[in-house]
């Protein structure tokens, strides 16, 4: 007589219906999902046809930022494009006339970043009145009347 217990086969898991279930969810996530592109915005700048600015404002900080980003305070240039070498150098332009205007003057090709930094830096030192400086189409490049 044989006392010992016998062994069961160890219990199979069917993969099967999980399998599908998560094939099912697969589907249904890829139907509902939308992918969109926000690294490829693209934005038309407005290009200037107004009148001169008046003559009459003499004193006015004026930033200049070239295509490549670097940056001009009064006609100086600053040493690099960081912001804190920029805040030192309008600090040594306004001194502590905070009411004075700046007139931002940027290329047409200057990265939106060094406009935004420039703002930024302004804002910081309490120069709130900002104001852009555009030049004005030439008669051959305007666009048509509508």
């Amino acid at each position: 007589m044989n006392l010992r217990p016998r062994r069961s086969d160890t219990p199979e898991i069917n993969m099967a219906p999980l399998i599908d279930v998560v094939f099912l969810l697969l589907i249904f996530f890829m139907a509902t999902t939308t992918f969109k592109d926000d690294t490829r915005l693209a934005i038309e700048l407005p290009q200037a046809q107004g009148e001169p600015a008046p003559a009459e404002e003499a004193q006015r900080l004026r930033i200049a930022i070239d295509r490549d980003g670097r940056f001009s305070v009064d006609e100086q240039a600053v040493v690099d494009e960081r912001p804190a070498t920029l805040r030192r150098a309008l600090i040594g332009a306004v001194g502590e006339r905070r009411d004075l205007p700046v007139l931002i003057e940027a290329d047409a090709q200057t990265p939106h970043q060094a406009v935004m930094t420039a703002m930024d830096v302004a804002g910081q030192l309490g120069l709130v009145h900002i104001q852009f400086a555009a030049t004005t189409l030439k008669s051959a490049e305007r666009p048509p009347e509508r």
